[in-house]
């Protein structure tokens, strides 16, 4: 019973929680009246069937303050809204396990002592009504609104703290501060539709909608069977034409005087008996055909619903966002105005829910560190009301989710000087970088550019983690901002991670599956437009130079000759970052269902995942994003061979070969060049794991690492490389910004023959390191 309160209390918090932020803007609004009410008396009856008194009191409460708005006896202000809020929160709490079983006799006789309050009034209320946090209590013990989702995600309070610290309030302001959040800033209804009449709602549980979907998946790859096996069947109904035709002309061929009677009606039966096979497998062929056909379409069908059983429209997953964005404009004094774009966009479930934390950090951060306060809005000839606008799309067979203000932007000459101040680079190296590389530091654990910590922000914990998140489910984060314009994040993401539409390409002699959503062009190129630039071949391609790869030398496999006067070019990439990968040649776009690799072979190099084909057999899914670092080491290292001359590769470099390995574009680019001016041959790796692989696949003369990394750190990668055999007298230099002692001696401890730090290292410090530990370059 328990369980069905909390579900109904999850739904009807989500009509409540929509009215009284549109009451807010407008409290003449009788639907929203209405609907609030109903919502109200709706959770009263349930609470009462469940015997939670609290919940019947607080329910009751509220819903005698919507009845006297409707009656015009009270006026909705922000303090009401406030309480009401609060209410709702209480309310949920009681639902809670912990609740139902601890009695919240405390918090609910002080909520309806405050809200007795605000009826008892004529006249508006002040904000003194509304309590405010206890300096006492920390501020992650002020609850944020959370979005009405599944019974896991219910917000649980502490018994232990007074329904004073529920809301979050912002201190007494005027009314033109008052958050402003307009029904027509958004592109649909602000109240979804009824759900239809007759249509029922069914609990299942999110393992056995994964174990559905790839069932149909698999379902779908194996109708596609039949379409094979069916031309194989006209190839033998060929044959067996061809095999009556030559009995024919055998026939014709005899001398009479061999074709005797018994001959002749033998050779007759021989061919009618290859006629009348025939002329069966041509019948058979029309039913399976047909088969086929049905088949195709029942497996589409069904695994069209499953994926829409898993679909859920954005909508589902915004709903907690406008409230928590009007808490913080409040409590940062700000006038906003929330516009969401894309309603009714479909998006998997499983990033459905993961996508709330991130959006929710950038909310916040846009709110934060965007939008300015309205006097100094006013000040730059903007409205006094910001704006920010979530939008969700789908745009060339990927979601695109993202979050635009029009607030200060980001001050790249600031952010240099932050990035200097906290000793991540020197001044000199700081200028030099593009605006697109200093803006990657936004995306480093622990980076803030504010000086002091807030409960809203300046902890530096928000970038990161949807950096993270984007890299769990294959997605990526890009920003752009414009000084004094606002700043935008796009994030993109896959539809759905059950099902992945590739392009195949033989590569090597072997299929690979090229996942669509990250291929921005392919052609057949004539060699004739190859063109060489400071010894690295490209081509034209739309304006752009197009550097080219041979896809043998990232991936493996045979050498195979490519004699063709045309290559076939996959171009991956982005706009920024684009590279032509040459194949042996294209085998068709398909929909694949995606096979975890088992994890116990760990991060395979320029690999995703696995698939099957048609025919049972198994296909590799490139990961696109770790092939383009490869073949940025390949570039940095001049290794690449020529797509003319494929066969030659000339002669083994003799540099002695570096492997720097930091989580740190930045550190990684100014390593690398330091490195390559001494003459040394360099390459890089982002983590302790991809660092490891690249040990275990090449040698290398020196590693450089840093410590702080995620997946493997340096201390547990200079012990792993000190008990491998052949490994074991490999010289590790460690390059970090921890400059104290102990951190320096835990270094050497584990291992490493070198400890520098980066706060101090300059060209002579770090070339001269190397060469003590390894010599000159070549």
């Amino acid at each position: 019973m328990l369980e069905l309160f909390r579900a109904e209390a999850e739904g009807q918090a989500q009509v409540l929680t929509q009215g009284l932020l549109l009451l807010e803007r407008d409290h003449t609004n009788a639907a929203e009246l209405e609907a609030c009410m109903r919502a109200a008396h709706s959770l009263k009856g349930a609470a009462r069937i469940v015997g939670l008194d609290a919940g019947v009191d607080v329910a009751h409460a509220m819903e005698d303050c919507f009845v006297a708005a409707q009656e015009g006896r009270l006026r909705l202000a922000r303090a009401h809204i406030d309480l009401m809020l609060r209410g709702l929160d209480l309310l949920l709490h009681i639902g809670s396990e912990e609740s139902a079983l601890a009695g919240e006799d405390a918090e609910v006789s002080r909520f309806l002592i405050d809200l007795a309050a605000v009826l008892a009034s004529p006249t508006d209320v002040g904000p003194d009504l509304v309590p405010t946090p206890s300096p006492s209590v920390g501020p992650d013990l002020v609850p944020t609104p959370l979005s009405p989702v599944g019974p896991d995600l219910v917000r649980t309070l502490s018994p232990s703290v007074a329904p004073d610290l529920v809301p979050t309030v912002s201190p007494p302001v005027g009314p033109d501060l008052v958050r402003t959040l307009s029904p027509s800033s958004l592109d649909a209804p602000s109240r979804p539709p009824d759900r239809e009449p007759g249509e029922r709602a069914l609990r299942v549980t999110a393992e056995n909608l994964n174990r559905l979907l790839g069932l149909a998946g698999e379902s779908l790859v194996e109708s596609r069977w039949l379409k094979p096996f069916a031309q194989s069947l006209l190839r033998m109904k060929r044959q067996s034409q061809q095999c009556g035709q030559a009995i024919e002309r055998l026939r014709e061929l005899l001398p009479p005087a061999l074709l005797d009677e018994a001959a002749a009606n033998l050779l007759h039966e021989v061919q009618q008996r290859v006629l009348d096979g025939s002329q069966l497998l041509q019948q058979r062929l029309l039913e399976l055909e047909a088969f086929d056909a049905r088949s195709t379409n029942l497996a589409n069908r069904l695994y069209g619903e499953a994926l829409a059983s898993r679909m859920r429209p954005f909508a589902d997953g915004i709903q907690g966002w406008p409230r928590m964005l009007r808490d913080v404009a409040h409590t940062l004094e700000k006038k906003v105005r929330l516009v969401i774009l894309g309603h009714a966009t479909q998006v998997d479930r499983e990033i459905l829910e993961q996508l709330d934390a991130p959006i929710g950090h950038l909310l916040r951060n846009a709110l934060d560190h965007g939008i300015e306060s309205p006097a100094q809005r006013l000040a730059a000839g903007k409205p006094a009301e910001g704006t920010i606008t979530l939008e969700a799309r789908h745009s060339a067979g990927v979601l695109q989710i993202s979050v635009v203000d029009d607030g200060r932007g980001i001050d790249l000459d600031q952010l240099r000087a932050t990035i200097v101040a906290r000793r991540l680079t020197n001044a000199e190296l700081a200028q030099r970088m593009s605006d697109a590389e200093v803006l990657e530091f936004l995306f480093l654990p622990g980076f803030s550019m504010k000086g002091e910590v807030t409960a809203i922000s300046g902890r530096g914990v928000g970038l990161d983690a949807v950096q993270d998140m984007l890299k769990q489910v294959r997605g990526s984060v890009r920003l752009h901002t414009q000084l004094g314009h606002g700043t935008r994040f796009t994030l993109q993401l896959p539809l759905t991670l059950s099902v992945v539409r590739t392009l195949l390409a033989q590569i090597g002699g072997e299929p690979y599956a090229f996942p669509l959503a990250y291929i921005l062009h392919t052609l057949k190129l004539p060699r004739t437009r190859i063109q060489l630039l400071e010894g690295r071949q490209h081509f034209e391609l739309e304006g752009r130079s197009i550097g080219l790869v041979r896809a043998q030398q990232v991936l493996g496999g045979a050498d195979v000759s490519m004699s063709d006067d045309w290559l076939p070019v996959i171009v991956l990439g982005d706009e920024g970052l684009s590279y032509g990968l040459v194949v042996e040649r294209f085998l068709g776009e398909r929909e694949l269902v995606v096979q975890s690799l088992d994890p116990r072979l760990g991060k395979i190099k320029d690999i995703a995942a696995g698939a099957l084909m048609e025919d049972g057999a198994p296909v590799l899914i490139v990961d696109v994003e770790d092939l383009i670092r490869s073949v940025e080491k390949l570039v940095v290292g001049g290794r690449l061979d020529s797509v003319r001359e494929a066969a030659s590769l000339g002669p083994a470099l003799t540099r002695k070969r570096v492997l720097v390995i930091d989580d740190s574009l930045t550190v990684r680019e100014v390593e690398r060049k330091l490195l390559q001016q001494g003459g040394f041959e360099v390459e890089v790796a982002v983590d302790g794991v991809d660092g490891w692989n690249a040990l275990r696949a090449a040698h290398f003369d020196l590693v450089v690492t840093d410590i702080d990394m995620p997946r493997m750190d340096g201390i547990a990668l200079v012990l792993a490389i000190r008990k491998d055999a052949a490994l074991a007298s490999l010289p590790v230099m460690i390059v970090s910004y921890k400059d104290r002692e102990e951190d320096r001696r835990r270094g050497l401890d584990a291992g490493a023959d070198y400890y520098l730090t980066k706060g101090s290292f300059h060209d002579e410090t770090l070339l001269q390191a190397v060469v003590d530990l390894i010599g000159e370059a070549t």
